[in-house]
């Protein structure tokens, strides 16, 4: 049945799916729509219930059916209640290792090839669950605001809940706040790593540079280069390579023994 206390804009944000978290008191009833996170099967679903209580006894609102099940008094809505909201910090606590592991591998330098997958959908689930359970609280604080003054309503109990709702909006919190800091780290590791195949890669273009120059000068097809006529010009050439490169190598090692120190301390930080 559907209770005639109830007008149609009432109606329709409890038959909406999407509609958010919300509280209602329209003369002697009360609507509580809450929208909570539910992890099934390792994937993050988002579910939408709605509860009236009129006169002592609520109802479930039965999407299938477009209609209102009697689910019994404040105690046995507690009881459906709790239960969802204990498996909602189980499945936070869940994300919290998983998390806590792809930390540890970071630190271990063995971060897994699909870290950034991983944490994107860590950031977008946690993200999810936080913005949920923030209007939830709020919603549900209403609630029991409402039912301490209905009779048959255990206000502990209830408080507990919200309680529960709260601390896991927190640690959600918490668990996004670690991504964060995960993600800057990860970060400052492929900056370190992408600096140092960078400092590499300038050195050796440093040792071949002087190459480069005596290859090209001689390779050029023009006339007048210097010992094409002389018998050994092969080797005063590959002589005047190594005689360039030395005075390079001087130089580019005294230039850059501030920026080596620098560097090789970092890596023993790290």
């Amino acid at each position: 049945m559907i209770p005639q206390t109830l007008d149609e804009l009432i109606l329709e944000d409890i038959e909406n799916p999407d509609h958010p978290s919300d509280f209602e008191k329209i003369g002697d009833a009360a609507v509580l729509i809450l929208r909570l996170p539910e992890l099934r099967d390792r994937e993050l679903h988002v579910l939408s219930y709605a509860f009236l209580s009129t006169k002592g006894e609520c109802y479930r609102y039965d999407r299938k059916g477009k209609n209102f099940e009697l689910l019994g008094n404040f105690q046995d809505l507690h009881r459906l209640l709790d239960e969802k909201i204990d498996r909602l910090i189980r499945d936070i606590r869940q994300y919290h290792v998983e998390i806590d592991r792809l930390e540890e591998s970071l630190y271990d330098d063995h971060p897994p090839r699909d870290f950034m997958e991983r944490w994107i959908l860590y950031k977008k689930e946690v993200s999810l669950i936080n913005r949920l359970m923030f209007h939830a609280t709020l919603s549900f604080e209403l609630f029991v605001h409402y039912g301490k003054k209905e009779e048959n309503f255990d206000a502990l109990a209830y408080a507990d809940i919200l309680e529960h709702m709260a601390r896991v909006r927190d640690l959600s919190k918490a668990a996004m706040e670690k991504l964060d800091n995960l993600h800057d780290f990860y970060r400052a590791k492929v900056d370190e790593r992408m600096n140092r195949n960078m400092y590499w890669l300038t050195i050796l273009s440093a040792i071949f540079l002087p190459l480069t120059l005596v290859t090209g000068f001689f390779g050029m097809n023009t006339g007048g280069l210097p010992f094409t006529e002389d018998a050994s010009g092969t080797a005063k050439v590959v002589w005047i390579s190594l005689i360039l490169e030395g005075i390079f190598l001087v130089a580019f090692i005294l230039m850059n023994r501030p920026k080596s120190r620098r560097f090789s301390r970092k890596q023993r930080e790290v």
